[in-house]
């Protein structure tokens, strides 16, 4: 009898799984992730410079706190902070760039490793690794 009372419970959940739901309790299961503030903008030299300017090396990593000029791997990460690879990288839209150019990012370069923001350190919340 106990076993009669089991399977027909057992046949019950499981006809009520593939029932039609009541038109009011649809419930969404839409991901969002969010982008940060150069997403589908211009990610160039002067995007990175703001985007760094407001990182927070003491604060944990998101789209707006990053370290636009850290690499991984040799890759730069996109205007929200991720990487090739990774889930949600976006190839952002990069700007033209000249010889003398990128010879005043070098040395705008040079100039940020010689004096980084303070707690900016391997492993610190704001860094990739």
């Amino acid at each position: 009898m106990f076993k009669t009372l089991v399977a027909t419970l057992a046949l019950v959940g499981s006809v009520s799984a593939f029932a039609p739901q009541p038109m009011g309790a649809r419930v969404t299961t839409a991901m969002f992730d969010t982008y940060g503030k150069y997403n589908e903008k211009l990610w160039d030299n002067d995007a990175k410079k703001d985007i760094y300017a407001v990182w927070d090396p003491s604060a944990p990593r998101s789209p707006e706190n990053f370290n636009p000029f850290e690499t991984f791997d040799g890759n730069s990460p996109d205007a929200s902070g991720r990487y090739p690879g990774e889930p949600f990288y976006k190839d952002p839209m990069r700007g033209d760039v000249s010889f003398q150019q990128m010879m005043d990012e070098r040395a705008e370069i040079e100039e940020r490793l010689a004096n980084p923001k303070a707690g900016d350190k391997p492993g610190c919340p704001g860094c990739r690794n």
